[in-house]
């Protein structure tokens, strides 16, 4: 079986990007087999086909696998990994041409945002400030000022990357509110 490789980086929140590129690398022949390390996606050769795929970041629905993943292959969901602690599903795109998606409405997808935000940013936000700020004081006063560059540089990145979920997050509440 002819096998590839490619690198993506998404970002938490770009979920539905990432999905994007899978479907579409399914349309170009390439099945999705899996993700590890730092964005390294695994391909294998198929028959083109329009095939969705959708991501779930469900801690709670993990800690009892069974039957959440019963609950995805019951509604015709295909399981492919976990990631990251995103659940990776694909499902061909019916014959009437509908895509369905695994959140039914803007509310699930809203929680499923809220899980992201509390279960993966906040506490990343808070460890990385922790940790970061102290050393760049210290850099600061110092005057180690490569020290201060490379580290006022990730806690920017960061903060931007914070501010973009945090920005998305709110333009999913207020479509629902």
């Amino acid at each position: 079986m002819e096998t590839k490789k490619q690198f993506k980086w998404y970002t938490i929140f770009e979920y539905e990007k990432e999905q994007d590129y899978l479907r579409n690398m399914h349309r170009s022949g390439w099945k999705f087999v899996k993700v590890k390390g730092l964005g390294v996606y695994s391909f294998e050769k198929c028959v083109p086909q329009d095939v969705v795929y959708q991501l779930d970041y469900n801690k709670e629905g993990l800690s009892h696998k069974d039957e959440y993943l019963k609950m995805f292959d019951d509604c015709g969901w295909e399981y492919i990994q976990n990631y990251g602690g995103y659940s990776y599903f694909r499902k061909a795109v019916a014959t009437d041409g509908a895509a369905e998606e695994i959140f039914c409405d803007e509310e699930s997808r809203l929680e499923m945002m809220r899980r992201v935000l509390k279960g993966r940013m906040l506490p990343l936000l808070l460890i990385f400030f922790a940790a970061l700020v102290p050393m760049f004081i210290i850099n600061l006063s110092n005057h180690d000022y490569l020290h201060v560059v490379c580290i006022g540089s990730v806690l920017v990145l960061y903060t931007v990357v914070f501010v973009m979920c945090f920005v998305k997050f709110r333009r999913y509440k207020t479509r629902i509110n």
